[in-house]
């Protein structure tokens, strides 16, 4: 079977280092933190008081008000987002074919803030079921695409994928998939995840997961340095227009790149740690690299899952050593979480923005916050440090993985006709 070219022609991002695509990788380029206190509850007897929050986000702007009450905030961030990525590609949802257009986004946690509030009102109730109507269609990670589904009239393949923080990879793997395979031509995809609330910031203290530098919020994401101590939780939604090559040149769209290849592995080990051998991620990026029908020397750009936890940075150091062999060490490698916080399950999606808009402008964001080695990463890698780096990028990969064993890599490459 001939597989269709699948390009990219729209593209958004809402983080905490900006509520555009264009605000996100101009703070990526200029080393910029999002990490702050934790403004939206009363942190102050949780073991971490502080995020990366999206800060300024107005949903009246693409939202009706009396719609917004219907929509957790996961699935708000959703659909701004998906209203900007349309925008952005000047696709006309009005003028295609409605059945082979559809929306596939990966959330880890869904609508974690409603199912919150409703079962605190509930237990803090005399016990009588008082429960708001919306609160299922609320909560369910698939309401996101459903709504957006709606308001574009796209009546394709239209589900979420649920992978912890690879979910938004395997929404771009699938929607990638869907177009190459012909049973769609234009693919809404990415990722949502809004979990600052006591729920999402206590349990993952739980789980000593969490870093507890509240006296310096800023600097606490910091991959591959000696003295990380954890991950900041990051919120907001990244968005994809995908579409197939002959859909965006019979319309005249704009090209921003093209993806060329996806890998899925499980590391069959852990409920959250990663194999220790990066056994898991070796697998995922060699599929990816397969899929892609390159070599390893082709790839000029790795933006790593490094969420700045002890055991998951060595193990995709490792991982990228064997994978690559010796050109890992003439791969530029960063971690953006070091400044967006870890988004969960949107992490995928922003991050392969960030591999998108690296081979359109030609600059690496940098891994910010290192100060000293780890003895366990080997220190000839170019894990791009505190300071962007220039180089022309003609490939590359994004890498996500998540609790329960979940690993997704894609690749990215500069267009060419």
């Amino acid at each position: 079977m001939d597989f269709r070219r699948v390009v990219i022609t729209g593209f958004d991002a809402l983080t905490p280092i900006g509520n555009s695509a264009e605000e996100y990788f101009s703070s990526l380029k200029e080393g910029k933190s999002g990490a702050g206190p934790i403004t939206k509850f009363d942190a102050s007897k949780f073991k971490t008081h502080f995020g990366c929050e999206v800060i300024g986000f107005n949903p009246e702007e693409v939202i009706e008000r009396k719609e917004i009450r219907k929509m957790d905030l996961f699935t708000q961030y959703a659909m701004y987002s998906a209203q900007k990525a349309v925008d952005h590609s000047g696709l006309d949802t009005t003028s295609i074919d409605p059945t082979k257009a559809g929306v596939v986004l990966g959330s880890g946690i869904g609508g974690m803030n409603t199912t919150m509030e409703q079962i605190t009102e509930f237990a803090q109730g005399d016990g009588t079921p008082r429960f708001n109507p919306f609160f299922i269609p609320k909560s369910i990670i698939d309401i996101a695409p459903g709504l957006i589904s709606m308001r574009f009239g796209m009546r394709g393949p239209n589900y979420s994928t649920v992978s912890a923080c690879a979910s938004s990879t395997n929404a771009l793997i699938d929607a990638m998939m869907l177009i190459q395979t012909g049973r769609a031509d234009v693919m809404i995809t990415g990722g949502s995840e809004a979990i600052m609330n006591q729920a999402g910031i206590g349990g993952f203290n739980a789980l000593h997961a969490l870093s507890k530098r509240n006296d310096s919020p800023e600097t606490a994401s910091r991959p591959f340095d000696a003295n990380r101590d954890g991950f900041v939780m990051g919120e907001g939604a990244g968005m994809f227009i995908l579409e197939s090559y002959d859909h965006a040149k019979k319309r005249g769209a704009k090209i921003y790149a093209e993806i060329i290849g996806g890998g899925m592995s499980a590391d069959a080990h852990h409920m959250t740690a990663p194999h220790p051998d990066g056994l898991g991620a070796i697998e995922v990026m060699q599929k990816a690299l397969n899929d892609a029908n390159i070599n390893p020397e082709d790839v000029d750009y790795v933006n790593v899952h490094g969420t700045s936890t002890p055991l998951g940075d060595i193990a995709e150091t490792k991982a990228i050593l064997k994978t690559f062999g010796e050109h890992a060490y003439n791969l530029n490698i960063s971690s953006t979480k070091s400044m967006t916080g870890h988004l969960l399950g949107a992490a995928g999606a922003i991050e392969g923005l960030a591999c998108v808009m690296a081979i359109r402008d030609g600059v690496i964001p940098p891994t910010i916050n290192h100060s000293e080695f780890d003895p366990e990463i080997d220190n000839r890698l170019n894990l791009t440090l505190n300071v962007a780096q220039e180089r022309n990028v003609k490939i590359a990969m994004s890498n996500t993985f998540g609790f329960g064993g979940h690993n997704a890599s894609l690749v990215f490459k500069k267009f060419e006709e």
